[in-house]
């Protein structure tokens, strides 16, 4: 079996503030050991489940996040980005059998997690089809153009709802909830038994029943913090700019909405 780990840190257990995610900062190498003992969980669990090749996309920040030296030997790691339009699915493929997020968070827009955000801070709000958009479902539909199903979500009690709205039969951990700007979180050795477990779980059930059908056509709408991004995002090709500091593409093809996100956010 072939699976695909993205893996992010604003949903791992405990993180509840942006220090905690921020390389250059005293607090970040705690949550940096977080985030690799979370994915070498994952990795435990889908080798339990059959598992004999894991590619893992580093999909934090600077994506130089992961400690490789705690990683199984049948597991590959992606760091860094190289600018290609999967972003936090770079190199999927349809030769995977099934893709795990792991460590992942709320959108722009709520307030299930203290971090919450969709892609960069520099946007306020980012809907497809009229809905407000996680990273989550970004990828998960950059999963469905593959036909490959995401069968696996850990982070904050949030994003494991939202997963769950747009893919029923995923299955989710949820490691912390969130209060205002503090969290409630799982101690961080029962969040790994949890994704182990739950890796294993979900990888040897139904994997069908998490193959998401794409839209027939998207509506793509970022809203910035800042008016004037907006203005500079309007001339993407195929963009309108709609005033209220919000740009608009319409397109009948995923990969166009997941390529003009490499330029407009």
């Amino acid at each position: 079996m072939k699976v695909y780990i993205s893996a992010d840190i604003e949903g791992v257990a405990g993180i509840t503030n942006w220090n905690e995610a921020e390389k250059n900062h005293p607090d970040y190498p705690e949550f940096r050991e977080r985030m690799t003992e979370e994915v070498v969980a994952a990795c435990d669990g889908a080798i339990a489940a059959g598992a004999t090749e894991i590619l893992i996309k580093d999909a934090h920040d600077s994506g130089r996040n992961i400690l490789a030296e705690r990683l199984p030997d049948c597991a590959r790691l992606v760091r860094g980005w190289s600018g290609h339009p999967l972003a936090m699915v770079q190199e999927l493929d349809a030769s995977f059998d099934a893709a795990l997020l792991v460590g992942y968070h709320s959108k722009a827009g709520t307030e299930s997690n203290p971090l919450a955000h969709t892609l960069t801070l520099r946007v306020a709000r980012l809907m497809i089809n009229g809905t407000l958009a996680s990273e989550a479902l970004i990828h998960s539909w950059a999963a469905a153009l593959y036909r490959v199903p995401v069968v696996f979500l850990s982070g904050d009690q949030g994003i494991c709802a939202d997963a769950k709205g747009f893919n029923p039969g995923i299955a989710t951990v949820a490691v912390s909830e969130a209060f205002g700007p503090s969290t409630v979180s799982l101690a961080p050795s029962r969040a790994r038994a949890l994704i182990r477990a739950g890796v294993t779980a979900a990888l040897e059930g139904d994997r069908d029943a998490c193959r998401i059908k794409l839209p027939e056509s998207f509506m793509l709408e970022v809203t910035y913090s800042n008016p004037v991004q907006a203005y500079k995002s309007s001339w993407y090709p195929g963009a309108r700019h709609m005033g209220n500091q919000t740009v608009r593409l319409e397109t009948k093809d995923y990969f166009e909405v997941l390529r003009a996100l490499r330029f407009v956010v």
